[in-house]
């Protein structure tokens, strides 16, 4: 190997080292000891606060007892990704800030216990879910973000045929390619796909529906239900002079591009944050803080978010804030970036409005964050699925999260807006329920049409 191969190689090791988890887990003593800390309420607030209604209380019980089986068996009843979940999801706003313990600043960490009974399910191989006969129907689901995967794992679980459609040559979603690896190991959602795949569950990656296929083509192929969780992949673009100049990105885009490069997929030089880049990030959602700490980490001398509202309107934790503080990050509050300036094509500072007050600064790159709305492609090459007038699709409630079209159902941002991981599970989950309800409504009047028939021609 040449030099300067070697030296690429170990560059990119050092940057992967950057990568490792943030957060660490609880040793086996750390988890029992604090799951005894639970007080096991009658009325769980903490079960209130998560949007998914989990048994926090029983499953933590059972944990404390040291019977691990038992509480995986628990989370499996309600959470198709708990091990996601457990690192993820905004504890100190749903269970946790709830929990009764919280007020004297001493709430039960659910998230890392979740985490803890996952990956030690996930290490070990602890349980091995019962396949149920799939004689219900088949579902083709579009999709495998957070929405897609609950909707095939609670649906697998009840006896449906689920076949899964990802235009990427991964499923995973923005599981895989937007949230980084400091904060979501890719192994982890491998893992939690795993699972899924294990009941029965079909994946076919490489394969756009709108393109490759189309929603007519899938019930050709005999499928009773569809369901869409294509998410909102379309970034949404401010109406900022020089938007369009070169070095001026989506901050969804770089973070897809980081995690390609940190697979071996792509050269350093693909990635569009190179070491020295003073960046500036519009935006200050979890997106926003999670380009800007890819950014740090990429070798950005400096990285700046900036937001026209106050720390206590981000959308982003608390928790998340403090991180990017101490890792560097910087931010302009009630600010806004109103011009990229341009030199010969090519991003070179940017004007801030701070108070009515304007002041220029120098930028290599400008990362983007400030929102996406859904693609046009499945609506476009479908008749009769209605989208409101920013594209989301229109769904109704009996049966839960049918579009307009007979047989295909849509959850998840598509139709709700981007939102966390567990919402779209939410949202997912209800709409498990109507396909559920449809699929089986539809075979018993095609079962008694055709007793009807029969009695008809009989006679």
């Amino acid at each position: 190997m040449h030099y300067r191969q070697i030296k690429n190689v170990l560059k990119m090791e050092e940057q992967k080292q950057l990568f490792h988890e943030v957060n660490e887990g609880y040793t086996m003593l750390e988890a029992i000891n604090e799951a005894k800390r639970c007080l096991h309420c009658k009325i769980p607030q903490c079960q209130k606060g998560c949007p998914i209604s989990h048994d926090i209380p029983d499953w933590i019980h059972e944990l404390s007892m040291g019977n691990l089986g038992n509480a995986m068996r628990i989370i499996n009843d309600k959470s198709n990704l708990p091990a996601v979940c457990g690192r993820v999801c905004p504890h100190e706003k749903q269970c946790e800030g709830h929990c009764v313990l919280a007020k004297k600043g001493q709430g039960i960490h659910v998230g890392k216990l979740e985490r803890f009974i996952a990956d030690f399910d996930g290490n070990m191989g602890l349980i091995r879910e019962k396949l149920q006969p799939k004689t219900r129907g088949r579902v083709a689901v579009i999709g495998s973000g957070p929405a897609g995967l609950t909707i095939a794992g609670d649906l697998a679980r009840q006896g449906f045929n689920i076949e899964i459609f990802e235009m990427e040559p991964e499923p995973g979603g923005v599981l895989m390619f937007g949230i980084p690896e400091y904060r979501l190991p890719k192994e982890v959602v491998r893992r939690e796909i795993k699972k899924i795949e294990e009941l029965g569950v079909v994946f076919h990656c490489n394969t756009t529906i709108g393109t490759d296929l189309n929603i007519d083509q899938l019930f050709e192929q005999g499928f009773d239900a569809i369901f869409m969780g294509t998410g909102t992949v379309k970034p949404r673009k401010p109406d900022i002079p020089g938007r369009n100049l070169r070095g001026v990105r989506q901050a969804v885009y770089f973070l897809r591009k980081v995690s390609l490069y940190n697979e071996g997929s792509i050269e350093r030089e693909d990635v569009p944050v190179h070491e020295g880049d003073r960046v500036f990030v519009l935006g200050c959602g979890n997106t926003a803080i999670d380009a800007a700490r890819t950014a740090i980490r990429m070798g950005a001398r400096s990285v700046e978010i900036v937001y026209h509202r106050t720390i206590n309107d981000m959308s982003a934790l608390r928790s998340e804030y403090d991180e990017a503080v101490e890792e560097g990050v910087k931010f302009n509050w009630e600010s806004n970036i109103v011009e990229i300036l341009d030199m010969d094509g090519t991003l070179s500072g940017v004007v801030i409005e701070h108070n009515g007050e304007r002041r220029t600064e120098k930028a290599d790159k400008v990362l983007m964050a400030i929102g996406s709305v859904p693609a046009s492609r499945i609506v476009s090459t479908t008749k009769g699925i209605d989208v409101d007038e920013s594209g989301y699709v229109l769904t109704r409630d009996v049966p839960c999260g049918m579009t307009s079209r007979k047989g295909v159902f849509a959850g998840g941002d598509v139709v709700n807006r981007p939102s966390t991981v567990v919402l779209a599970m939410r949202d997912a989950k209800k709409v498990a329920e109507g396909i559920a309800q449809y699929v089986d409504a539809v075979k018993l009047l095609e079962a008694i049409n055709l007793k009807e028939h029969l009695t008809k021609d009989n006679a």
